[in-house]
């Protein structure tokens, strides 16, 4: 999806910009490898780029990654991808949501420094846990065979069209 698309948060309708084509290409590499790494995992299913995810009544997104657990359909990894042209509903708003419906597991994946936030939800809310960048892995102990490499993740061209 190259063109501009919609989410409703809290019953407001907000329009977001046609994501570039480096996020585009980070969007597709890491739902390619994370689908091989599910293959052999029957707990969760990973949704289509940019599925529309309810959260709660009136809050529709968007999300990049979702995984959903296989029981009871519920998001419980979302990944966005931060496009810098486009980047405050991603990191401050729906990160807050993200937040409120207390998901478990969030990753931040920011072309624009090359790095990866990973946030596990806890009682309190979302907590940082770790900020990945070029020499490190993207791993999760739920999801035993993920093992990306944060360089692979963001190799390719640097400037979008």
């Amino acid at each position: 999806m190259s063109n501009p698309y919609s989410e409703i948060v809290e019953g407001e309708r907000i329009m977001r910009c046609p994501p570039g084509s480096r996020h585009e290409v980070i969007c597709q590499r890491i739902h390619s490898l994370l689908t091989e790494c599910l293959e052999r995992v029957i707990t969760s299913r990973i949704l289509s780029i940019r599925s529309m995810v309810e959260l709660s009544p009136g809050t529709q997104v968007r999300p990049d990654l979702t995984l959903i657990t296989s029981a009871t359909g519920k998001p419980w990894l979302i990944g966005e991808v931060i496009d810098s042209e486009d980047h405050h509903t991603d990191t401050v708003v729906k990160k807050t949501i993200y937040e409120e419906i207390k998901l478990p597991r969030l990753w931040m994946i920011d072309p624009r420094y090359n790095n990866v936030e990973i946030y596990h939800g806890t009682p309190y809310g979302l907590s940082l846990k770790h900020i990945l960048a070029q020499r490190d892995h993207l791993t999760d102990k739920l999801i035993p065979e993920l093992h990306i490499a944060i360089s692979d993740l963001f190799a390719g061209p640097v400037n979008d069209e």
